[in-house]
């Protein structure tokens, strides 16, 4: 058996047997806490994680080893806040094993003492008779203390809207039902022909009342959604909502005035005739302003007149006889 009986003079440093043949560290564990140990005080301030790097421990092997001297005592951290709102980790590391109280004695600050014990007082009997316990009232409120989210934190309930303001743009009940369906099947139908115009269904129903104006007044569905899609801004849609509940006010058309129609039960009165021929009257249907007959003789006068031939314009059976006729001119040379 052989033995090193000569220790170094210097640069050495003391390992514990405690550490040495601890069975529940594994190497990692213990080549960290030794090197721990040979360092300087001028090292001190370094956190753990920095100093294993060194050795080559990383990532799931630091991890590892860490938990196993935090667990046996060797490691000991405690975290604060401090005036500025940083968080602040202290490390002991210490070379035997410390429990939390002597960890805490030898970083200064000594564990806070338990709470006595308080008895229980004895109260008076409530006044009144057992009652049931009430359910509902309560509106939970979003807990945002592990998370770190952009949307603001839930308000009260003393700080919401009354319920008749907590969706604008209702329709209203006066509208015709079928007319606000038409309308809000052509507002849903505009994110296929362009993206940027993509509504939701509650937005699309808010406009819904502004677009079924357009159809009461004479306009189809697609007049409407040619006006909506027409004349694109050449800085792009930013808001759909403001954007189509502006044209739909802007470019609202006016009423459509239907023709009068042709009602038996009134009969017109008797105008002239403007036709040719002698002076008579008729009864006019419309608008017009000849009676029937005179309509039609001016259309058979029409139709049935033979065409003028053209000035100067002759049939080809008269141009290739004049053409044979005419004595041809001689070539020179040929004479």
């Amino acid at each position: 058996m052989l033995r090193h009986a000569i220790a170094p003079s210097a640069r050495y440093t003391k390992a514990s047997n405690d550490v040495i043949r601890h069975s529940r560290l594994n190497s990692d564990a213990k080549i960290l806490l030794l090197y721990v140990q040979s360092l300087p005080d001028s090292t001190t301030f370094k956190p753990l994680g920095e100093l294993a790097q060194k050795l080559g421990i990383k990532g799931r092997a630091y991890q590892k080893a860490k938990r196993l001297l935090v667990e046996n005592g060797y490691v000991h951290e405690w975290r604060n806040q401090a005036h500025g709102g940083r968080w602040i980790t202290e490390q002991l590391i210490a070379n035997t094993a410390l429990s939390s109280e002597q960890a805490a004695h030898v970083r200064g600050t000594p564990p806070a003492p338990a709470p006595a014990a308080v008895p229980p007082s004895r109260h008076l009997p409530t006044v009144g008779v057992p009652t049931a316990r009430t359910a509902g009232g309560y509106e939970p409120v979003e807990d945002h203390s592990d998370k770190t989210t952009p949307h603001p934190p839930s308000e009260p309930s003393g700080a919401r809207e009354p319920s008749g303001a907590s969706e604008p743009d209702r329709p209203p009940s006066t509208a015709d039902p079928a007319l606000l369906a038409r309308a809000e099947r052509v507002l849903l139908s505009l994110r296929h022909s362009r993206r940027e115009l993509h509504l939701g269904v509650r937005e699309a129903a808010g406009l819904a009342v502004e677009a079924v104006k357009w159809l009461e007044r004479g306009q189809s569905e697609s007049d409407l959604r040619q006006a909506l899609l027409a004349e694109r801004p050449r800085e792009g849609v930013r808001s759909a909502v403001g954007f189509l509940r502006y044209r739909l006010a802007q470019k609202l058309p006016e009423p459509r005035t239907t023709p009068e129609s042709y009602d038996p039960t009134r009969p017109r009165e008797l105008i002239e005739c403007q036709g040719p021929g002698d002076a008579h009257t008729f009864r006019p249907l419309l608008d017009e302003t000849e009676c029937t007959p005179c309509r039609l003789i001016a259309a058979n006068a029409m139709y049935s007149a033979p065409p003028t031939p053209e000035p100067g314009h002759l049939p080809w059976r008269e141009r290739f006889a004049r053409i044979n006729t005419t004595p041809a001119t001689p070539l020179p040379g040929e004479a």
